[in-house]
């Protein structure tokens, strides 16, 4: 079955891929976890540039915990819920559900703490 034009393009784009040492590798997942980002969009931002973890043999959460730069993404998200939810609750008092989940998503999150340390 020949092959199309277009997947030979994208097997040299693949090819054409960034070397990076091991060192290398772990600053810029360290510069990207500085930023603000998750290991999930460290990720997606290291293969946008042609860099994937799997040729280092390195997950990016060990590195990040290594440096101990690495925030539980579970902890992460309900903290936003929780200030989503605080927000609403403080422009609309009169909402009881809202004050109610407030209270329930910060037990969550109290958990999760205790559990995840």
């Amino acid at each position: 079955m020949p092959r199309k034009k277009k997947q030979v393009e994208d097997e040299k784009k693949i090819s054409e891929k960034k070397k990076l040492s091991d060192s290398e590798f772990e600053k810029q997942v360290i510069e990207l976890a500085k930023k603000g980002l998750s290991s999930e969009k460290i990720g997606e931002a290291l293969r946008k540039e042609g860099i994937h973890p799997k040729e280092h043999n390195k997950k990016i959460s060990i590195i990040l915990k290594k440096n101990k730069l690495y925030i539980n993404p579970d902890l992460k998200n309900i903290e936003i819920k929780l200030e989503r939810v605080k927000k609403h609750y403080e422009k609309n008092k009169q909402d009881k559900r809202s004050m109610r989940d407030k209270d329930r998503i910060f037990a969550h999150l109290k958990k999760q703490k205790e559990y995840f340390g």
